[in-house]
């Protein structure tokens, strides 16, 4: 499995209401919902963001409430995976049960930059910097990992494991 896109860039403690503002919660389309994602600190965000692209953040990102609405509308935005220092624990969890790939890696985070252009290999944890020409080493996701975020999250891993 492998991502390749262009980064967005953001700083440390971002948090859920800035991922996506409480005020736009009831919204029950995800697409419509997902079209507010990080309006508060880049109003371009949902302009700039093409299919694939990579989000990196510095430390604590997904900090705040315990909301899934967050990691969902930064997947259906079209980020591929988000990399970041230290991701707060429950939007990390949250993320992985809705099947969108995180990574921690402090040295990406502090290397990579706004519109870099990025590939990350999820099997080995290699996060290339195709823009500077470095790589950076991450976790690899453990097998039953890779079997949710391919399955597209939690529950669709468990229906077909059900349907085996």
């Amino acid at each position: 499995m492998k991502a390749h896109g262009l980064v967005h860039q953001y700083g440390d403690n971002v948090d859920t209401d800035v991922i996506i503002p409480a005020r736009y919660l009831n919204i029950m389309d995800r697409k419509e919902l997902a079209s507010h994602c990080m309006e508060d600190i880049d109003a371009d965000f949902v302009k700039k963001v093409k299919p694939g692209d990579i989000m990196v953040a510095h430390s604590n990102f997904g900090c705040g409430s315990s909301r899934e609405h967050a990691p969902l509308v930064i997947k259906e935005s079209g980020i591929s995976v988000v990399i970041a220092s230290t991701f707060a624990r429950i939007f990390y969890r949250n993320a992985i049960n809705i099947g969108l790939p995180i990574m921690e890696c402090p040295e990406a985070a502090e290397k990579i930059q706004d519109g870099d252009e990025v590939e990350v290999d999820f099997d080995t944890g290699v996060i290339t910097n195709l823009t500077k020409n470095e790589t950076y080493q991450a976790q690899p996701f453990p097998e039953f990992i890779k079997e949710i975020i391919n399955a597209n999250g939690l529950l669709n891993s468990i229906k077909q494991k059900q349907g085996k």
